[in-house]
């Protein structure tokens, strides 16, 4: 995904387009869209009640279900790039066939992509024994772990806690009850 990343901005700055201001609102833009995306994929697919279907449900426990069984698994932490690609080309393709401009797609999706990185590196973090350095970091990190060993039903933002606040997802998590299904999402 990072590969993809530096093309896409490659490119970008190829035409030009980083000069222009408009450019970095569509970087923001594509950021925009992967927060909102992190967040209703992660609480309302990944959270799902698990699918009768044995293939859909191998798909989810490799995408979400075994990463709450044992959430340090490094091999857990990461979305597949099966996963990233097709959802990436498909936000590109959109983007495109909307606007009929590649340097606003490319934008768009190196905005995406940028914030796909730096969630991936905050959820590496948050499950690794690693201290982050700011304040925000280590903030992050336990909120997410919240989700892990608290209570799966809140706190779903892993980069990013603002629609957690919107949609009421956020809570005091002295005031949250323990779950006995955070560790085994599928029942």
């Amino acid at each position: 995904m990072g590969l993809i990343f530096l093309y896409c901005l490659a490119f970008v700055a190829l035409k030009g387009g980083l000069a222009a201001g408009s450019v970095w609102l569509l970087l923001v833009l594509g950021a925009g869209i992967f927060f909102v995306s992190e967040y209703t994929t992660h609480r309302f697919l990944f959270h799902r009640k698990p699918p009768k279907n044995p293939t859909l449900l191998k798909m989810m426990r490799k995408l979400h279900y075994d990463h709450h069984e044992v959430p340090n698994e490094l091999d857990l932490l990461f979305l597949p790039v099966w996963y990233s690609i097709p959802n990436y080309s498909l936000l590109g393709l959109f983007t495109y066939w909307l606007t009929g401009d590649l340097l606003t797609a490319h934008a768009v999706v190196s905005g995406a992509i940028g914030a796909l990185l730096y969630y991936e590196w905050v959820h590496f973090v948050a499950h690794r024994p690693i201290k982050p350095l700011t304040a925000w970091g280590r903030w992050m990190k336990k909120v997410h772990l919240w989700h892990h060993y608290k209570n799966e039903n809140y706190w779903f933002g892993v980069s990013n806690p603002s629609i957690d606040y919107l949609l009421g997802t956020f809570q005091n998590e002295k005031g949250v009850e323990l779950s006995p299904t955070a560790r085994k999402l599928q029942g």
